[in-house]
This record gives C-alpha cells, sequence and structure tokens, in this order.
C-alpha cells in the first residue's frame, strides 16, 4: 500500500487536513501498522488532487492562514475499492527492538535486560490502551474490519507481552 491509497483510506471516513491525516497516522487508529511523514503525506495529497480522487476547500482561522480540507471524491473511492481489492502483500514486521535482540549477545546482560522490560512496559501500555478503546471508540457501531483489525492487534500485543 502507497501512502496515496492511506490517505483515500483516512479520507473515506470523512474530510480531513493534511495535519489531521498525519495524526491519524502516528497517534490514531493507522498509527500500529502504517508509517507516514508530512513529507510523504502532502505531496500524495497534491498528486490526488491533481488526478480529481479528492477535492479541497480552503477554510478560514483568525490569525494564521487558511487551512486546506480535503475531502474524497466520487472517483476517489473508486480507486480506494480498486487498490483494497488487489491482493495484500505479506505482512512485513520493521522492528527496531527485533534488530537489537538480534544482536543481543554484543550487549551487556543489563542492557537487554532493560530493553525487555522497556518493550514489556511498552506493550502492557498499549494493551490497556487499546482495552479503553474497546470500551469506548470500538463498539458494535464500529464496521466489522475495524472491529477486526482492532482485536487482532490487541490479541497480538497481549501475546508479545505474555
Amino acid at each position: 500500500m502507497d501512502v496515496k491509497t492511506l490517505c483515500l483510506g483516512i479520507l473515506s471516513r470523512g474530510d480531513a487536513t493534511g495535519y489531521e491525516i498525519r495524526k491519524q497516522v502516528a497517534e490514531g487508529p493507522f498509527s500500529h501498522f502504517f508509517e507516514a511523514g508530512y513529507g510523504s503525506i502532502y505531496p500524495a495529497l497534491g498528486k490526488l488532487l491533481e488526478s480529481g480522487l479528492v477535492a479541497c476547500r480552503e477554510q478560514s482561522q483568525d490569525s494564521r492562514p487558511d487551512k486546506k480540507v480535503y475531502s474524497i471524491s466520487t472517483n476517489g473511492r473508486l480507486a480506494l475499492i480498486d487498490a483494497l481489492s488487489a491482493p495484500a502483500a505479506p505482512d512485513r514486521v520493521r522492528s527496531q527492538f527485533l534488530f537489537t535482540t538480534f544482536f543481543a549477545h554484543l550487549l551487556s546482560a543489563r542492557q537487554v535486560e532493560r530493553l525487555i522490560a522497556e518493550r514489556l512496559a511498552w506493550y502492557c501500555e498499549s494493551v490497556e490502551r487499546m482495552e479503553r478503546c474497546s470500551e469506548t471508540v470500538c463498539t458494535a457501531e464500529r464496521p466489522a474490519g475495524e472491529r477486526f483489525t482492532h482485536g487482532l492487534g490487541l490479541t497480538v500485543y497481549k501475546a508479545a507481552a505474555q
């Protein structure tokens, strides 16, 4: 999947600025399985706008430049569905933690223990956050795919913590 498809997917959930798209990738529902920064989001939005897959309106703000709010077009929704219909590539885990533990033999026992303790704490915090989400946001009103993805992620993090 590319950043343009990511942007279309996020915009299919509602209008958003580039900042709001980045926030959903950095802290929101997409933070667990996709990474994209402003340097890739804004060029992707520009290309989507040029190709008519999104529309953009400027919204005035007090004492600040106008902000650009993007919305998905009908053709953009069709392009998203086409992209989602393609076979998914195999999952790849990219983890600095796994890279570091691969070379754990080069570190002191104390360093390895610290790394594992920090990662265990991160998994436990993630599980707590996701369980709070289960109680509030991830309710039956959410589409089945969102609930499935949330449940799978929660299961993976719980297993990793074990």
